[in-house]
């Protein structure tokens, strides 16, 4: 008898994480890399919110708590949404767990029975169509294009949905390509979903905070409210407030599906940490300046980033809206020989060209599901992201 389930065969470890993984191991070895594989901010998370976290440890705020969260997180999170997002929730209808990914597995777990549809937007995030297998789901992807943003159309989406579609998962700013969507692209995109009442609504929120050249971010339930009752809006700490390792996402959407998520973090974690939870707790409520500085730094490296990757042969990278990530095309470097004589087959032969002739991680883009592209977090240092975007230069100058 096997000792491993036959659903693990239908996933994989997450390639981003492998990534980032394997630069560490090259740098510990003494390779000179630098990885732009990490979707997190460089930046340390701020002190009045570890200051928080040491205040919860000396109150001995250190015991169990409820799996839906802590009350006062709960209710800073519905003021958030309130306040942000013109959203009224309550507190019952708010789940917290340790971060974005447990969101989703208890969302997905709670209601996909086998063979249910979750439409995902190519590119994606890589874990959506992962979590979904894991749940005996089956992920639709919809390709989308560089020339049209990044975003999926009414047209697309009105093509993918049939009558096993559960879930349509929505990421703007949108890990990898950082697209975000308008109030008018939602309000089309929720036109047809009306015309689809079995269609539940997942949107990803959690780059909300990091747009750029006064972009207005929007959520679909905001613009849409005729979709409130079905959609289930994801957001979380790791990004804006520069906590992805104090692992706290967080959940608003109808009481029924709240509760039985909370029910699966019962028999499965019980809780995300109390101590982040009350750090949490001040990133709320505590000053929001620093976000508007961080995304001036971000910005800078944006368009340094932009330019400089569109000065490299076979590379043509848009400027997105949001997110610390750019998604350059290397069609142009598909088919090219390196100086070593192989030959670019694939976006996944470009990244690991870059990796071992210039020491650049970068991930492919078929792990988002949409090639040929590859990944860059610009959440480094400036001069770092300059000497990275020579070497990808130099790297691309070298084809045949």
């Amino acid at each position: 008898m096997a000792l491993l389930a036959e659903r693990l065969n239908s996933i994989k470890p997450s390639p981003t994480i492998a990534i980032n993984t394997l630069s560490q191991e090259l740098k510990a070895e003494g390779r000179d890399v630098i990885g732009l594989a990490a979707g997190e901010p460089d930046f340390d998370t701020p002190q009045n919110i570890k200051d928080a976290a040491a205040r919860a440890m000396a109150e001995g705020k250190t015991k169990y708590v409820a799996p839906a969260g802590i009350p006062e997180l709960r209710e800073a999170i519905c003021d958030k949404l309130k306040t942000d997002n013109e959203l009224d929730y309550t507190a019952a209808q708010i789940h917290v767990g340790c971060g974005g990914k447990q969101t989703i597995y208890n969302a997905l777990f709670a209601t996909i029975n086998p063979g249910d549809e979750v439409i995902v937007a190519a590119p994606y995030w890589v874990s959506y169509t992962d979590i979904t297998l894991l749940c005996e789901g089956r992920p639709v992807m919809v390709e989308t294009k560089q020339e049209s943003g990044f975003k999926l159309t009414p047209e697309q989406l009105e093509a993918a949905i049939t009558p096993k579609t559960k879930w349509l998962m929505m990421n703007s700013p949108c890990n990898p390509s950082g697209a975000a969507y308008t109030a008018d692209e939602l309000r089309a995109l929720g036109e047809v979903l009306l015309r689809h009442p079995h269609v539940w609504i997942m949107p990803d929120d959690m780059y909300e905070k990091i747009v750029y050249d006064d972009f207005e971010f929007s959520t679909i339930a905001q613009v849409v409210p005729e979709l409130y009752d079905r959609t289930l809006t994801l957001n979380g700490m790791s990004k804006a407030y520069c906590m992805t390792g104090w692992r706290v996402g967080y959940a608003a959407g109808p009481l029924e599906l709240i509760k039985a998520m909370n029910m699966i973090s019962s028999q499965s974690t019980t809780s995300t940490s109390t101590i982040s939870q009350w750090a949490a707790l001040e990133a709320l409520r505590g000053p929001q300046e620093f976000i508007t500085e961080h995304n001036v730094i971000f910005k800078q490296r944006r368009d340094l980033v932009v330019s400089m990757l569109n000065q490299a042969e076979g590379i043509t990278c848009a400027t997105p809206e949001g997110a610390f990530y750019v998604y350059p095309s290397v069609a142009g470097m598909i088919g090219k020989k390196t100086p070593d004589g192989d030959i670019l087959g694939s976006d996944e032969d470009v990244a690991r060209y870059l990796l071992g002739s210039e020491g650049v991680a970068v991930v492919h883009g078929e792990a988002f599901g949409l090639s040929p592209h590859f990944r860059v977090s610009y959440a480094t240092a400036t001069e770092v992201l300059e000497e990275a975007c020579t070497r990808i230069q130099r790297a691309a100058a070298a084809l045949s």
